[in-house]
């Protein structure tokens, strides 16, 4: 029996929410914090809530407070962007055959492919019945709420609450952790996952704590392209 349209998207976003609980958790949490500490520096609460929207870039996000009270430097601005952000240019590169045939969806699935969604649209495991494309933009969309949710809610306590950030970011690294030792149980055998281990390692002591995220990120994607036959063929996820 075929399903109505309604039907369809009813069932991909049923399956999507549990998978972007652990997310809300997450967002939520630090989402807050950043609105406080954008009210905490002398921004109104419009700040956090139109730049969760259209920037929706964490690290970006909290790095902007400081931009927007230094002075006006338009190519430092740039470069420290595109440094901070350079890791999306390769979750797209990888999700280029997911997001075939997605139609006016695509656009906004390029727009809030954050570090979260990008870790949930391409490990899971989705029911053949459920439509991917609906799947896709739901984890989407319900991750990019969160994010403005917390980033609205902490902009509007601001004033009422005296909030330490510092230290924030390890939420994000423990959920990291967490997706990555899925991602290996996953696994038949580890060789994504030694890859990116290695890489990330000796561009760590080849270029510092500052500067190695571009350099891992250009190495992992050589690697993966380089081997991805092998890996494929052991059964390995790339």
């Amino acid at each position: 029996m075929q399903q109505s349209k309604k039907e369809i998207i009813k069932k991909a976003f049923v399956s999507a929410f549990p998978y972007t609980i652990p997310i809300f958790a997450g967002f939520w949490f630090l989402g807050i914090a950043y609105g406080i500490y954008m009210n905490v520096s002398g921004f109104s609460f419009v700040y956090p809530m139109i730049m969760s929207i259209v920037i929706y870039g964490g690290s970006l996000e909290f790095i902007a407070v400081s931009m927007l009270l230094s002075p006006f430097a338009p190519v430092q601005v740039f470069v420290m962007t595109l440094m901070i952000q350079a890791r999306h240019l390769f979750y797209g590169i990888a999700m280029l055959d997911k997001f075939k045939n997605m139609g006016w969806k695509k656009f906004y699935l390029i727009f809030g492919l954050c570090d979260e969604t990008f870790s949930i649209n391409y490990t899971a495991e989705i029911a053949e019945d459920v439509d991917r494309g609906w799947f896709y933009f739901f984890v989407t969309l319900l991750d990019h709420l969160y994010w403005f949710s917390g980033a609205a809610i902490g902009g509007l306590l601001g004033n009422l609450i005296q909030f330490n950030t510092e230290g924030l970011d390890f939420v994000m690294i423990a959920m990291f952790v967490v997706i990555f030792l899925e991602q290996w149980l996953k696994e038949k055998h580890h060789f994504s996952a030694w890859i990116g281990f290695i890489s990330g390692v000796a561009c760590l002591v080849l270029f510092g704590g500052d500067s190695f995220l571009v350099p891992t990120m250009i190495c992992i994607l050589v690697c993966l392209s380089w081997f991805r036959k092998p890996i494929e063929k052991e059964g390995g996820i790339v």
